[in-house]
């Protein structure tokens, strides 16, 4: 088996084939790489471009160019919208990542990854919705008896989405991240009056905020350069249900614009003066205690009073310890059947190690670790601590199966000592494989970009640090 070795990649070769437009510059703003997708967005010959400054292509300065404002800083600039016209009259609008290139700490250029405002758009609306030809159940396939567990606290959070499904009130659901937020709203909708309509879920925090707007509301025909006619998510769903997952992920300004829309039962397009009356059922989620989240600011409290109408709080697997057995063999026997394996039993090994761990990725890391173990058990029919991702080894700063004789030691620390150790090595671990991009170590970890800037504040780490030099 021959070793991967980074400076054997054809690296060229790869960004000349991505879907995303990609620019690199020396630091003079030099071009010196355009792909084909940047070509076709600014309708521009790839050979036209090498050789030339930014500014000599695009109708930009130093000052709003974000490629030659990277140059200057050498910091990166992140998700930047931009409208811009090239110099042979083509007009786009423009979602940036600019990034400076080091080498041996010192500045030698910027790439830029550029997605087309409209492009990007239907990317991330087409999985949100479902053809009308098509039975809405298609995108919402939980139902209640799809949630495991007889935890009180799960079972009263059952009894409370069961008997508000069929209301038209809007429901919050709490919970850290893996809890089953998802799973909830689905079993919500497949149990009310709503269930052959549409299902329509959304995450609130992976979409860039000049997206959100029009993709919730629509869009009327040139409201913007490129816009067209187009219905948004709330028209979409009118009839079903719509999810808004990470709600205090959404920009204040939008969360005023949703009020209204909630108030009034009615919503406007973008643009447009008509307005479309509504009969949407709206499920919501939050990451932390709802009350908590307004008092920082991030979520407004008439909002939340709106939204929060039914209040759902889903416990955290470690206040559900008692039912880790279940869920494993739950787990166990669905992976069997995907993987085609035989698992019939976990090593009192992993079971004591699984009753220390803190968890931060609840129900939905227990699966992912059962699924990946099992991966890794090659006809075996026990899942052994050799059998384990790394990562969970962290919280007993054990970094190999056969330090685990010697755990007793991180009994001297306590649970919460431990829980911190933890989650900061996680966090560190990400920004590390993510060069500091924070939207995307937070979603390696499974956490909301949120909670992940919570964190960096609480253990004060530097995502900075984690640049690429």
């Amino acid at each position: 088996m021959n070793k991967l070795n980074l400076e054997d990649i054809d690296i060229y070769r790869v960004l000349a084939s991505m879907h995303e437009g990609i620019v690199i510059s020396d630091t003079n703003g030099i071009v010196r790489f355009f792909n084909e997708t940047q070509a076709k967005i600014d309708d521009v010959d790839p050979k036209d471009a090498l050789g030339k400054k930014i500014t000599d292509i695009y109708l930009l300065d130093d000052t709003t160019s974000p490629t030659m404002r990277c140059l200057k800083s050498g910091m990166p600039i992140m998700n930047e919208t931009i409208l811009y016209q090239t110099r042979l009259g083509k007009v786009a609008n423009i979602l940036n990542n600019v990034y400076p290139l080091y080498k041996s700490g010192k500045l030698i250029g910027a790439i830029n990854f550029c997605k087309d405002y409209q492009q990007l758009e239907k990317i991330v609306v087409q999985d949100q919705t479902v053809s009308k030809k098509k039975k809405a159940t298609s995108s919402a396939r939980f139902h209640f008896s799809d949630i495991i567990g007889s935890d009180p606290d799960l079972r009263n959070a059952v009894r409370i989405a069961m008997m508000s499904s069929s209301s038209p009130s809007p429901i919050m659901i709490y919970g850290e991240t893996g809890t089953g937020k998802e799973l909830f709203a689905q079993s919500i909708h497949n149990h009310s009056s709503r269930m052959k309509r549409l299902f329509i879920p959304i995450n609130c925090a992976a979409i860039p905020e000049n997206l959100l707007e029009g993709i919730l509301f629509g869009t009327s025909k040139g409201v913007f350069t490129g816009a067209i006619d187009k219905s948004g998510l709330f028209e979409q769903a009118n009839g079903g249900t719509i999810f808004l997952d990470e709600l205090d992920s959404m920009p204040l300004t939008l969360q005023a614009k949703l009020l209204r829309v909630i108030q009034e039962k009615k919503v406007r397009k973008l643009g447009s003066l008509k307005e479309i009356d509504l009969n949407v059922k709206i499920v919501s989620s939050v990451g932390q205690p709802p009350l908590k989240i307004v008092q920082q600011g991030v979520l407004r409290m008439d909002l939340f009073y709106r939204m929060g109408v039914v209040s759902i709080m889903l416990p955290p697997l470690r206040d559900r310890r008692g039912e880790l057995d279940e869920l494993i063999r739950h787990f166990i026997a669905k992976y069997n059947a995907a993987l085609n394996e035989q698992v019939n039993d976990i090593s009192k090994e992993v079971l004591d190690l699984f009753g220390r761990y803190h968890w931060p990725g609840n129900v939905r890391e227990l699966e992912h670790i059962i699924e990946a173990s099992m991966n890794m058990i090659a006809g075996g029919r026990t899942i052994r601590p050799e059998h384990l991702p790394p990562h969970i080894f962290s919280f007993a700063k054990q970094h190999q199966p056969s330090v685990l004789k010697q755990d007793l030691s991180v009994r001297s620390l306590g649970l919460v000592e431990n829980q911190a150790q933890s989650e900061k090595t996680m966090i560190c671990d990400a920004l590390k494989k993510t060069a500091g991009n924070a939207a995307k170590a937070a979603e390696s970890i499974g956490v909301s970009p949120q909670s992940f800037h919570y964190k960096l504040k609480k253990y004060q780490i530097r995502r900075q640090d984690f640049f690429v030099r």
